[in-house]
């Protein structure tokens, strides 16, 4: 079946370059990100010159989120497909996902995009809940969704990974592509390496999963490319219920102070 996406609006026609939002028809030819890795074909690659303002563009993306999201309450990030909109299983189970956590006490944080990152935001903004958007400039991508309430749109992949892993305290993914998979397996990395600690990862839908899964365990536990327990870093469900008491329960054990609340970025949503 082929993927439902949700229609664009007239009023959707913005592209986003950084944090600026342009209302263009124009198509733009490279992003930042690729400007920052391609070394040939491109004006700006002189490194002796370009590459030092260059530093300084990426620092003001890190200032301005640490700025941003530094009285975030609690959270998780909710990973997914920008591809499977409104009508699809999978956009109502994003939207019950951001609901529950709400409900849970959570914010949430999603890539700030349409799919299975608005249904998120849609299910928290709902419920009354924090609703967060980080999102990444792509030469054909729309902006961010509308219930994203706390919205940041950056330049750099990795200045916007930072933020995920900064301000959640769990995470959870739902079905998508490469660039799903590219969070997961970063996550999972970061939690492997210890570099973040009781960070609990669900994945959400144990068809779409479960072949993951299995050549994990097979080929990577099977082969020592992995240590024995690498393979239950994370948990696999269909049910929202046991997603979220999964994060409750390891969050009992957990000292991060943002778990036992802090209400004055919520306090500056609603002003």
């Amino acid at each position: 079946m082929a993927p439902h996406i949700t229609p664009r609006r007239p009023e959707r026609d913005r592209k986003l370059r950084g944090p600026l939002m342009l209302r263009s028809e124009q198509q733009q030819e490279t992003t930042y990100d690729q400007r920052l890795l391609e070394s040939l074909g491109h004006m700006d690659h002189d490194w002796k010159h370009a590459d030092p303002w260059r530093v300084m563009r990426i620092q003001s993306e890190f200032v301005a989120g640490f700025d941003a999201l530094s009285e975030m309450p609690k959270a998780v990030t909710v990973f997914g497909s920008a591809r499977l909109g409104e009508g699809t299983p999978e956009y109502e189970l994003a939207r019950e996902v951001g609901k529950a956590l709400t409900e849970a006490g959570y914010a949430v944080i999603t890539g700030g995009g349409p799919g299975l990152m608005e249904g998120p935001n849609r299910g928290a903004h709902e419920a009354g809940g924090i609703s967060v958007g980080l999102g990444i400039e792509l030469p054909h991508e729309q902006g961010l969704n509308d219930w994203v309430d706390l919205g940041l749109n950056f330049r750099y992949f990795f200045a916007r990974k930072t933020m995920f892993l900064k301000y959640s305290q769990a995470f959870i993914s739902l079905p998508g592509g490469f660039g799903t998979m590219d969070e997961v397996f970063e996550v999972l990395c970061m939690v492997q390496t210890g570099k973040v600690t009781n960070f609990p990862i669900v994945l959400m839908g144990t068809e779409f999963w479960s072949g993951l899964v299995t050549w994990l365990r097979e080929q990577l536990l099977g082969r020592g490319l992995i240590s024995p327990g690498d393979d239950e870093l994370f948990i696999v469900t269909d049910s929202v219920e046991e997603a979220i008491e999964h994060i409750v329960s390891a969050h009992r054990v957990m000292t991060d102070e943002r778990l036992t609340g802090c209400e004055s970025i919520a306090d500056s949503i609603v002003e």
